[in-house]
C-alpha cells in the first residue's frame, strides 16, 4: 500500500472545512432534518490548544451505539469514557466514545458500517477484498497514520 497521497489529503480538508460551515448550521437547528440521520455535531475541546470545536461528522447507528470512521485530527482530542456533548437529530445528548484501533476490530466496524450506511465506502477510501471486506494492510496503514473507529455510547 502507498502512503497517502498528501495533495489529496489537502484538498478533502480545505473542502470540509467550506462543507462544515453550513453543515454546523443545519445540524443546529432544533429539530430532526433530513441530514441528521446521518450526521451529528459534536462539541470537544482541542487536547493542546484548548480551544472549542464544533465538528459535523457522519455516523452509523448499531444497535445502543454509534459508529463514526475517525480519520481525522479531530479524534487525537477524545478521550476513552470521557463524554463529548452532541447535538443528534435536534436533541443534545452527552456521548461517551471508545476509540477502536485494533485492526481486526477496525475492520469488523468498518464492514459493519458499510453494511449499515453502503454511502460510508465513498468516505472511507480504503480498498476492499473481493469478499467486500477491507484489505487488513490498507487498514494497518489507516491506523498508523491515525485512523480510528469511534464507537459511541450515550451517557
Amino acid at each position: 500500500m502507498t502512503a497517502p497521497d498528501p495533495k489529496a489529503a489537502a484538498r478533502r480538508r480545505r473542502m470540509m472545512r467550506i462543507v462544515n460551515v453550513p453543515m454546523r448550521a443545519v445540524l443546529s437547528l432544533p429539530f430532526r432534518t433530513p441530514l441528521s440521520g446521518r450526521l451529528m455535531l459534536v462539541d470537544y475541546v482541542g487536547r493542546k490548544t484548548g480551544k472549542h470545536y464544533r465538528q459535523p461528522l457522519s455516523y452509523v447507528s448499531d444497535g445502543d451505539a454509534l459508529l463514526t470512521p475517525g480519520g481525522g485530527n479531530w479524534t487525537l482530542s477524545l478521550q476513552d469514557g470521557v463524554p463529548v456533548n452532541a447535538r443528534i437529530a435536534g436533541r443534545n445528548v452527552q456521548l461517551s466514545p471508545d476509540l477502536v484501533a485494533e485492526p481486526s476490530e477496525v475492520n469488523a466496524q468498518l464492514q459493519r458500517m458499510a453494511e449499515l450506511n453502503p454511502a460510508l465506502t465513498k468516505f472511507v477510501p480504503l480498498p476492499r477484498t473481493a469478499d467486500g471486506s477491507f484489505e487488513a494492510d490498507a487498514v494497518a496503514n489507516a491506523i498508523a497514520h491515525g485512523f480510528r473507529v469511534v464507537r459511541w455510547s450515550e451517557v
